[in-house]
Parts: C-alpha cells; sequence; structure tokens
C-alpha cells in the first residue's frame, strides 16, 4: 500500500478545484471565497486546539487532518501552491528558528 501525502491531497485539491461545485466540498469553498476559507482554516486550528488539550490522540488526528486539508484550500483560494510554502520552509533551514525569528522581527 502507497503512503498517502500531503502531496497527494495538495493534488486532489486541485483536482476538485477544476470540477463542478455540486459534488465537491473543495469547490463550494472555494466557490466561497479566500475569506470564507479563512474562517474553516481558523475554525479548524480552533478544534485542533481543543483536541490537543482535551489530549484525546484519535480527535487530534482527525482534527489534523481537517486543518492540514483546510489549509491547502485556503492556500489555493490565495493562488499560493504548497511548493511556495515549501520554498520558504526550505530557505528557513540554514538558521535554528530563534534566528529565524529574530531575522523576521528585524525585517518589519
Amino acid at each position: 500500500m502507497s503512503r498517502f501525502t500531503i502531496h497527494d491531497l495538495a493534488a486532489t485539491i486541485d483536482a476538485r478545484a477544476a470540477s463542478g461545485g455540486e459534488a465537491s466540498y473543495t469547490r463550494k469553498l472555494l466557490d466561497k471565497g479566500a475569506e470564507h476559507c479563512a474562517k474553516k482554516f481558523g475554525e479548524e486550528a480552533v478544534e485542533t486546539v481543543i483536541a490537543a488539550i482535551e489530549n484525546n490522540r484519535d480527535h487530534l488526528i482527525a482534527e489534523g487532518g481537517d486543518l492540514m486539508f483546510h489549509f491547502l484550500v485556503l492556500l489555493k483560494s490565495r493562488g499560493i501552491s504548497l511548493e511556495e510554502v515549501e520554498a520558504a520552509l526550505a530557505q528557513r533551514t540554514s538558521m535554528s528558528g530563534l534566528e529565524e525569528k529574530a531575522a523576521r522581527k528585524r525585517d518589519t
């Protein structure tokens, strides 16, 4: 059995975004606009935090999946690819997290 990856999920979202809206939850989210997608992502983030606080492993896994899905839909709604986010993360690996955070503060 092959492993399902976040890239597989991104490809599924791309395919469903290109499909008709009636049969696709993804398409319906995108049709409501980026602001709606952002709100849904926020709701899923809160649910993920609650699952973590409750220390419910299965619930956290399920909510984590929902969070990742809604994050990718949000990116799609703004025309941002998973590869672009990965590139930003790759740039950060050349320094420690503390150094990277300090550099962001200097840039603002």
